[in-house]
């Protein structure tokens, strides 16, 4: 398990739609190839995706389902098929105008296979250096749009 806190300046209500747009996830997320939506309505506990993703130059698929969801302040993501198992919550606390997110996460490369699997001990170590560098890109999109509310 691994824990990442950012301030990110902008509203938490900015950050959360930002988040909870799925498959928007490519834009920031750097192993995310695409997201495919599985399910209809709004994003909400249930909601179930997949996400396309490349890991070690191998081409992967997790199918995700949103578990925890509430407008503004949480949204967990975990894998519920795939094969590297992962569970991203990702918490908002309000800080005056900002937002503090954290994501605590947890992921193993168990599943991969091969001579890749050789690395599966060091996988979380690894995906928490991939996820530092994801959340602050997530940080640098947010923060280039224009206006408090943008």
């Amino acid at each position: 398990m691994f824990e990442i806190s950012l301030k990110i300046e902008r509203p938490a209500a900015t950050v959360f739609a930002y988040l909870q747009d799925i498959e928007a996830a490519p834009r920031w997320y750097s192993a995310v190839e695409s997201v495919t939506r599985l399910s209809d309505g709004p994003v909400g506990c249930g909601s179930r995706f997949v996400f396309t993703r490349q890991i070690a130059g191998r081409r992967i698929q997790n199918t995700v389902e949103v578990t925890e969801f509430q407008d503004e302040k949480l949204l967990t993501l975990a894998s519920v098929s795939g094969p590297t198992p992962f569970s991203y919550r990702y918490r908002l606390d309000r800080d005056g105008a900002a937002t503090i997110l954290h994501l605590e996460g947890t992921i193993s490369g168990d599943g991969l296979g091969g001579p890749i699997a050789l690395l599966a001990p060091l996988a979380s170590r690894f995906f928490e250096q991939g996820m530092r560098a994801n959340i602050a890109n997530l940080k640098r999109i947010l923060e280039a749009r224009l206006g408090p509310d943008a």
